[in-house]
């Protein structure tokens, strides 16, 4: 059926068949080339939102590649006969099928199809095409009033037809067709028919509703994450020592500490840990500083911080010394559900003598500055085993001096690094750290040099420097 776009334009030559499979050979191409691609990024095949978005992404990619196959295909063999008894299928697992055409003479009221617009319609070939005033009877009754408007828009105000509805065909099987089409006027500029092309997207609009439903799933996924960041941020900085800049203590006595901390939260798409720091001025005058981390990670885990700094201050203050209150705290949390201790460093230091008594649980030993150099404090005795408590951790102890800078963190404070690589990188602050006047200073300069990084864990560092 010739496709006129008016009576004074001729219609459009097709291209040469060579063209034709010129296009065909670089369509083929194209889709070997993103499967290949695809294969590549497939991975283990997980249920990860954003893995199932990507593998909806590269199926419609496809899809839509063997559809630009079979119509150019279409368009080089040319369109199937008004009357074909059964036209062949689309290609399995195709998102479009053959483009069909119509044309409706409005001065004979006669109308003519082709075959493939049968097989879109759901039509008996052998039926007679129905009019424009028929043709509203397939549609679903929602999209009959988008169907009227475009055609009339296209007879009345000669504009051309560029959109979707819905069929009902036999069975009540609802397909979405799209329908492309223009007037065609006669010599006086008046309309004498009207010509379009129809396809069924129906499959095409169900890929990319996958699409975009794994997309939002995605979304709503990260933006779920980022709000449980933040509340495990806003929770971990109030269950924290609400005191952020310098905190001399003891209170009482000639001799005092000047403190200063800071957390350091991790990337906005990573969990919040348990990490935590602390220190309290105890009733005989010494001073209780500690920090350590819990296993797991998000609200729960933050949220149950208040036990353990509940507990640790509890046992300080009833006199239990570094290595015996990590063994307590050990049994304590062991005996919950959650959350079980994942490491800790505790201290205490007695101003009297300067002495700094501490104890370890699989965490990093504090590191002591003095005179513009650093070192890791030679770790307590390893962990024995009592015979009715479990396990028993050793205690060590170091005389500090004036001028001396104690710094305790977590394990996560150096991105990228832990352990004895962590720690030499942070002993090499000790030029930079000399010329820091205060502990809150010292906290500054360590932040500006391991802070702005992007970070997988959440991390603690408590800086204590000796006053008197």
């Amino acid at each position: 059926m010739p496709s006129h776009l008016s009576a004074d334009r001729p219609a459009a030559q097709p291209p040469g068949r060579g063209s034709v499979d010129a296009l065909i050979s670089q369509t083929r191409r194209l889709k070997g080339d993103v499967d290949a691609v695809r294969r590549d990024a497939a991975g283990e095949g997980t249920d990860h939102p954003r893995e199932r978005w990507q593998r909806a992404l590269y199926d419609l990619a496809l899809h839509q590649l063997s559809d630009l196959d079979e119509h150019l295909a279409q368009l080089r063999d040319g369109p199937l006969p008004t009357a074909t008894p059964e036209p062949p299928a689309p290609a399995q697992g195709s998102l479009l099928s053959r483009v069909g055409s119509a044309e409706w003479n409005l001065l004979t009221d006669e109308a003519s199809w082709s075959g493939e617009l049968y097989q879109i319609l759901g039509r008996d070939p052998a039926a007679p095409p129905l009019t424009l005033d028929e043709l509203p009877s397939l549609v679903v009754d929602e999209d009959r009033p988008k169907l009227t408007a475009m055609v009339t828009a296209c007879l009345v105000d000669a504009r051309p037809i560029d959109g979707e509805f819905r069929i009902a065909r036999r069975g009540g099987d609802v397909r979405t067709v799209h329908m492309m089409g223009e007037p065609v006027l006669d010599t006086d500029g008046s309309t004498a028919s009207m010509w379009a092309v129809l396809r069924d997207v129906s499959e095409l609009r169900r890929s990319q509703r996958v699409v975009s439903e794994t997309r939002d799933s995605l979304h709503h996924r990260q933006e779920a994450a980022r709000s449980e960041h933040r509340l495990a941020v806003e929770l971990q900085e109030a269950v924290l020592p609400p005191w952020r800049g310098s905190l001399r203590l003891p209170h009482r006595g000639p001799r005092t500490l000047d403190l200063a901390s800071r957390h350091l939260p991790a990337s906005a798409h990573t969990m919040i840990g348990g990490d935590w720091y602390d220190a309290l001025e105890l009733t005989d005058g010494e001073t209780l500083l500690s920090v350590g981390d819990l296993t797991g990670q998000g609200v729960g885990v933050t949220s149950n911080m208040t036990m353990l700094l509940g507990a640790v201050r509890g046992m300080a203050m009833a006199g239990a010394q570094p290595g015996p209150l990590l063994a307590w705290l050990n049994q304590l949390l062991d005996a919950t559900v959650q959350p079980a201790l994942g490491s800790a460093v505790c201290c205490r230091y007695r101003p009297a003598t300067r002495t700094l008594v501490w104890a370890q649980a699989g965490h990093p030993a504090p590191l002591l500055f003095r005179d513009g150099t650093g070192r890791v404090l030679n770790a307590p005795d390893g962990v024995l085993l009592g015979a009715t408590s479990g396990a028993v951790y050793g205690q060590a102890e170091e005389t500090l001096q004036v001028g001396d800078l104690l710094l305790l963190h977590t394990d996560g404070l150096v991105p990228g690094h832990t352990g004895s690589a962590a720690a030499n990188l942070l002993l090499g602050l000790a030029p930079r750290l000399a010329g820091n006047s205060t502990a809150e200073d010292c906290v500054r300069t360590v932040v500006e040099e391991f802070g702005a990084s992007e970070r997988e864990d959440n991390a603690c560092v408590l800086v204590a420097r000796v006053m008197s």
